[in-house]
């Protein structure tokens, strides 16, 4: 009789763990608008993210921090596995930072550790609608001059970053244009306006214009000014080698 009782109950308890796995496993879509706060010691951060899917299916995302006028930041590395989540902010927004999450089943909240150089700090997001990531800007066609891979190298303080500006005309009669910081993986869409031979750059993340820098004669520099608020700094880009080009 003890026998006759136990298969039940072992099989009981063997459809609860496998049905228990099965849930774990089962994926949740995290694409939308995220808004919530990350809990630091000298108070709560309040941040915005948003996720989605790309034509390929690849999931990319944005970090914002309306208080300190930041929106709009490309995330890097936005993985999810099952229920956990992780994505990160590189150095060159927000200080960087990387989120370690989990998603709960019903997909309208996750949490979890934000991890960066001074700490780690749990944090608590909500979805409250769908994504908001801007498409990436429609430009005018370029001059040929223009087009190209460029090098340049922002000196700000003691701390010197390496930049890769990438400029091209698309066969419908527009033109685009990115900033890459290599050394972290960033890269950011632009909007450009030129006039003459000036070229102005201007981004969300960045907060607008933040460059303006004009054509040498010869082709091969674009030597301007780099502006972030209250700092102004000189930057020229330069015709990237072709290893340089291909980072």
């Amino acid at each position: 009789m003890r026998v006759q009782r136990r298969i039940p109950v072992l099989a009981a308890a063997w459809l609860l763990v496998s049905a228990l796995s099965v849930q774990a496993q089962t994926p949740v879509d995290p694409s939308g608008h995220w808004e919530g706060a990350i809990t630091a010691p000298f108070g709560e951060v309040l941040v915005e993210i948003d996720l989605a899917r790309s034509a390929t299916g690849e999931l990319t995302g944005t970090f914002s921090q309306p208080k300190q006028n930041l929106r709009g930041f490309p995330l890097a590395n936005v993985v999810v596995d099952g229920r956990a989540i992780s994505f990160q902010i590189k150095p060159s927004g927000g200080g960087g930072g990387a989120f370690h999450g989990i998603l709960i089943a019903d997909g309208k909240s996750m949490s979890g550790d934000f991890t960066a150089p001074i700490g780690t700090a749990p944090f608590n997001l909500t979805r409250t609608g769908e994504a908001r990531i801007e498409a990436a800007p429609r430009n005018a066609p370029i001059a040929k001059e223009l087009e190209g891979t460029w090098a340049g190298t922002l000196s700000v303080g003691a701390r010197d970053l390496r930049l890769l500006l990438r400029l091209a005309n698309q066969p419908g009669g527009t033109a685009t244009g990115v900033i890459l910081d290599p050394d972290q993986g960033v890269e950011i869409p632009l909007g450009l306006t030129v006039n003459g031979a000036t070229l102005t750059l201007n981004s969300t993340p960045l907060k607008g214009d933040f460059f303006v820098g004009t054509l040498n004669q010869a082709g091969t520099e674009l030597v301007g000014t780099f502006t972030d608020g209250p700092l102004t700094a000189p930057l020229t880009f330069r015709r990237a080698a072709a290893q340089e080009a291909r980072k």
